[in-house]
This record gives structure tokens, sequence and C-alpha cells, in this order.
């Protein structure tokens, strides 16, 4: 796939999670679209400020996020609620957000198009408490690989100092 190419690949990931407390909108966010991903993280805690970074990834890492997707099977897993998949009816078991916060998850891939809202899941132990622990522990875990896969791109694009010849 080129860089053309991923400039009309409808391919779109995004996930949020955050809440509003004490130290004001804390937040953690990162998006995927048409080749680039752009990341925020932001912690009032201890004057902490806003953290964006923003880099540009090659194909590879395109098809490794679209095969982390789609090994998950998260769009699979609400197949059996047929065109209501495809709005939030497949997490209206799943916990409110609330005073905890709340977690997002768009994404856009092949011809599926899905969008979820829970509450902040602390553990698998919220997971399997739930109404829905099967789909919520889907999600669960797709957010655990995605999560581990951006932040290790980030260090990697943000850390590694070039090689002085």
């Amino acid at each position: 796939m080129a860089s053309a190419d991923l400039e009309r690949d409808p391919f779109y990931l995004r996930y949020y999670t955050g809440h509003q407390g004490m130290h004001g909108h804390e937040f953690l966010e990162f998006e995927y679209s048409h080749g680039r991903i752009r990341y925020a993280n932001n912690s009032n805690y201890r004057n902490d400020s806003l953290i964006r970074k923003e880099m540009y990834v090659s194909p590879a890492v395109v098809e490794e996020l679209k095969r982390i997707v789609r090994e998950s099977e998260v769009t699979k897993a609400f197949a059996h609620l047929g065109a209501h998949a495809r709005s939030r009816e497949d997490d209206v078991a799943w916990p409110k957000k609330n005073i905890v916060g709340r977690q997002e998850l768009e994404v856009r891939i092949d011809k599926e198009h899905i969008s979820f809202e829970t509450a902040k899941i602390g553990s698998l132990a919220d997971v399997n408490d739930s109404q829905d622990a099967e789909g919520l522990r889907v999600f669960y875990y797709l957010v655990q690989d995605l999560k581990c896969f951006i932040f290790s791109l980030i260090t990697l694009h943000f850390k590694i100092k070039p090689i002085q010849q």
C-alpha cells in the first residue's frame, strides 16, 4: 500500500478515555486516519500540561493496526445485532459513563463502522461483573492491544536518536 493509497483508505480508528475531576478535564486520546496518528494526553495533576504528538506511519504499520482490529473480531462480536451494530445498540448492557470517567472507541474498517461508549474499566473483574461480559471482554482486550501498540510507536518515533556518523 503506497502513501497515496493511505489517503484513499477509509480505515479510521479513534480511542478516548477521560474524566472531569479535581484537576479538570483529564484524558488520553489517539486517532488514526489517512496515514497519520494523532495522540493527546492531558493531565493537570502537578500542573502537567497537554501533550500532543502527531506522526505519519508506513503502510506496514497501518496493516498491523488493521490486523489487531480484525483479529479482535470486535466487528463480528456484535454481528448478531444486524443493522443496529452500527449504532450504539451493542453497548447498551455495558457500564454507563460515570464520575470515574468514560471510554469511547470508534472504528471504520472494511465495510463496518462501529462505535462504543462505556465507563472506564479498571480490571477484568469489572468486565466479568458486567451484563455483557463477552462483548465487553472483546472491547477490553482490543483497547489494551491498541494502547500498547500506539504507546510503542510513540516511544520509538519520538525517543530514538539518529546515529551520528
